[in-house]
């Protein structure tokens, strides 16, 4: 042990004595530990950390399990109040559910009207998750009651910022959606759920009505329980799925074919983005790999350059187990650096991924470099030091001291085993690089084949506007349709509109599916009826999306409540539930809509067929199939407004706000962005994850690059007296080109091959983050391989230029 600080003091002078050589072992070592750390501490916040609350495992999701006849493919489904409250009512698996659901409230009487985020949750919510408040306390039973007043819970940033953070706020009235709402707490900064993201403001209690807790065939909330201690989750599987049947039984018009479903919750937060995530852990190991192989092979060069020094050591009394150990101890030392260095590029990627997937990710906020991803890094310094110098170590000391000490230090040595491992490892590097690429070159395609995927709409030169309108003011669907009809007619009469209209929900970002019944067919009950999207849309909408009208005609301003109720299908319901017949005339029944209207089941005529729009997403397998209602007939509070301009869409936002605050200036505007922004955003995880693996497959190029140019270089460095001869014998400039080239592009060959076998042996792992084009995609491995092949052919440039410059004459005098 004494000698260890004698070591490295050694290996400090030695690698001080080649900084150019040092300072690029260290910037390869840190590009490769930097894109790790960055990438496991998402990892670790998102996948491994344990979610912020007691006992997390204890934690699920319910969900309805859809009738797999209406939703072929869905697994999970929203609640309804009344099936909700059945379980928790009749379940003894759980501590405490609570249902929950998002919304957006207006805020008044203090400033300016503010649109605010926030979740309405039942009583137990707090409870489930064992949440303590700030201040205050968080919501009892009694506040769930309708005689009790509305109750509001406030998040920690939402309370500083708005309210200086006076503690006196518990207590305290709000005006939310023009109805007063008593403060009763404020929930800690780090308490952001359901979310995970600092986006939820105030929590509102729920407080249903008899009427809608009777609802069972509305499902709009999500659920969220806490299972007892001895409770396994099959146990409460079972026992909500004994409940769902019996309730199928007692409601078979709106449970029939209807179950349960429990998942943990954190694989509910994390599911979605756990394959991409995984994938680009793996992608920046290849990385590391392929950054320790030419680590290995710049050291393998030095440690050979450096023979007789070694050798003269071990004549003097040093053992083989030292030298190994020197050696090693140099690259440990070299990655510790890359590893420090690597914290900067660390951080750097940290802070782009948060930047850019805040809304994609759960838990963005825990993603930082604490200890456990600082004694990662050091780990993987560590690793990375001795997987990059035990190969150099272990080749010298397969090698003869004394052969050593009688050769020269000239650059004429023979080394014909260094070069096979320093080919190997290049065969190494360019396999992994050639996975690596594969992957990215299956992401670009996936992109560009959803970018060139039409949404159905123009999304070109679109503003677009959530504006919901609070149900205590606008109470009846006059007083709804009076605010939508004027808003429009004083929008349309600013200077660069072309046209306005409303919809209920944009495409792309999802909304109601419900049952049809087609008249004339046999009457079902509504799990055999087919689920389609269900959208409201005002006259005009049409027109301002640029969504063809192929049959029929479209709505106007005639089609009110006082004339014969209407609709437009679009042309995959067409095709699909009128193959062979007109459906133009015909009559569709939505029992859903008409029940929440509280209106009777009435069949609605068939004026038009339209284009298919993407309602879900571009990268949705769902079925196109829609249905339109026309906005004046049937009247809802939560409408966004699509308007078409000449010039650029943005620059109506303050006319807009103006336009609205004329008619209300108690109302404001929720998210306003373009159409284009919503078709951007629909692609924004798949953006940033075919950027992340774009730019670490460059990486293991231009890294895979580098390994083939140095084992050249010193190739050819070590072989001017053999190159001198073959050129005195007669051998042309030409000829010795082709042999340095060739002697690159074997071990590039070798490890295409070997790369196209380890792509297509990931298959199944590329299948889970790619759209539209094969895991084998013959035109990308084609494209990778030749891209590869040609960086290759650029390595071997210089050394072979070098090789060309050789002359017989004076190298022959040399040696």
């Amino acid at each position: 042990m004494w000698r260890i600080p004698q070591e490295v003091k050694y290996a400090l002078r030695t690698l001080l004595k080649r900084p150019a050589f040092s300072a690029i072992i260290v910037v390869v070592l840190a590009l490769g530990i930097g894109a790790n750390t960055a990438i496991f501490s998402v990892v670790d916040a998102v996948l491994l950390r344990p979610l912020p609350f007691p006992e997390p495992d204890r934690i699920v999701q319910v969900w309805h399990v859809p009738p797999a006849r209406s939703f072929p493919g869905l697994k999970k489904f929203a609640l309804s109040p009344a099936n909700f409250l059945d379980w928790q009512k009749e379940s003894t698996s759980f501590e405490s559910m609570s249902l929950m659901g998002n919304g957006t409230a207006t805020l008044t009487g203090s400033g300016d009207p503010q649109s605010i985020t926030g979740t309405r949750v039942s009583p137990a919510f707090f409870s489930v998750l064992k949440a303590t408040p700030l201040l205050g306390r968080t919501f009892t039973p009694e506040d769930g009651s309708t005689s009790s007043p509305k109750t509001v819970i406030l998040s920690e940033s939402f309370w500083k910022i708005n309210f200086g953070a006076d503690k006196n706020i518990v207590g305290r009235n709000l005006v939310l959606d023009g109805e007063p709402f008593t403060v009763v707490g404020v929930m800690p900064e780090k308490f952001t759920f359901p979310t995970y993201t600092p986006t939820t403001k105030i929590w509102t209690c729920l407080q249903f009505t008899p009427k809608e807790a009777a609802v069972r065939g509305n499902h709009n909330y999500l659920a969220i329980g806490r299972l007892k201690s001895a409770v396994t989750l099959d146990q409460a599987q079972a026992e909500l799925s004994t409940i769902a049947s019996r309730l199928e039984s007692e409601y078979p018009a709106d449970n029939a074919g209807w179950g349960s479903l429990i998942v943990p919750l954190r694989e509910e937060l994390v599911g979605d983005v756990r394959p991409a995530l995984l994938v680009l852990l793996g992608a920046v190991a290849f990385v590391l790999l392929i950054a320790c192989a030419n680590v290995a092979n710049l050291v393998l060069a030095m440690t050979l350059s450096r023979r007789k020094e070694l050798a003269i050591r071990a004549a003097l009394g040093a053992s083989r187990s030292d030298l190994i150990r020197q050696v090693v101890l140099e690259t440990v030392l070299l990655s510790l650096a890359g590893g420090v260095l690597g914290l900067f590029f660390a951080h750097l990627g940290v802070q782009v991924i948060t930047n850019f997937l805040s809304d994609s990710l759960p838990r963005t906020g825990a993603i930082q470099l604490d200890a456990p991803v600082l004694l990662f890094t050091f780990a993987i310094a560590i690793l990375t030091g001795l997987l990059s110098g035990i190969i150099p170590a272990s080749r010298f000391a397969k090698g003869d001291v004394n052969d050593a000490l009688k050769q020269g230090l000239g650059r004429t040595d023979a080394d014909s085993g260094g070069t096979r491992t320093r080919s190997v490892l290049v065969v190494s590097e360019v396999a992994l690089s050639l996975m690596l690429l594969v992957g990215a070159g299956l992401m670009v395609r996936t992109f560009f084949h959803l970018q060139n995927t039409s949404p159905g709409v123009d999304p070109k030169n679109v503003f677009t506007t959530f504006i919901p309108l609070p149900e205590a003011k606008y109470d009846t669907a006059e007083k709804r349709r009076g605010f939508y009809t004027q808003l429009r007619d004083k929008i349309r009469a600013l200077p660069g509109v072309e046209s306005v209209a409303y919809i209920d929900s944009l495409p792309l970002q999802g909304g109601s599916n419900q049952p049809i019944l087609i008249e004339g067919r046999p009457v079902l009950q509504m799990a055999d009826q087919p689920e389609v999207h269900v959208r409201n849309i005002s006259p005009g909408y049409l027109n301002t999306m640029k969504v063809p009208l192929l049959r029929g005609r479209d709505f106007s301003d005639s089609d009110t409540s006082g004339t014969p109720p209407v609709i437009l299908i679009s042309q995959s319901l067409a095709r699909e539930f009128f193959p062979n017949e007109d459906p133009i005339g015909k009559h569709i029944s939505l029992d859903l809509t008409d029940k929440y209207l509280e209106l009777p089941v009435t069949p609605r005529e068939i004026i038009g067929i339209v284009g298919d729009v993407n309602m879900v997403g571009l990268d949705s397998d769902r079925s196109n199939a829609a249905v339109y209602l026309p906005s004046l007939q049937v009247s809802t509070g939560y409408m966004t407004l699509v308007v078409r301009t000449v010039n650029q869409p943005g620059a109506l936002t303050t006319a807009v706000a103006n336009a609205v605050h004329a008619l209300d200036p108690t109302q404001t505007l929720v998210g306003t962005q373009t159409m284009e922004e919503v078709v951007s955003e629909s692609l924004a995880h798949r953006r940033f994850t075919m950027i992340l693996l774009v730019a670490f497959a460059g990486l293991a190029m231009v890294l895979a690059a580098v390994g083939i140019y140095s084992v050249l270089s010193y190739a050819v460095r070590r072989r001017v007296r053999e190159i001198g001869i073959r050129m005195a014998l007669g051998a042309q400039v030409r000829d010795v080109v082709r042999m340095i080239v060739m002697d690159g592009l074997k071990p590039t060959i070798i490890g295409v091959v070997l790369g196209f076998a380890g792509a297509l042996a990931l298959g199944r792992v590329l299948a889970s983050v790619i759209y539209g084009v094969s895991s084998r995609d013959s035109l990308t491995f084609a494209g990778v391989s030749v891209l590869l092949v040609t960086v290759a052919l650029l390595a071997t440039a210089v050394p072979a230029y070098r090789a060309a410059q050789v002359e017989p004459v004076r190298t022959l005098r040399d040696e």
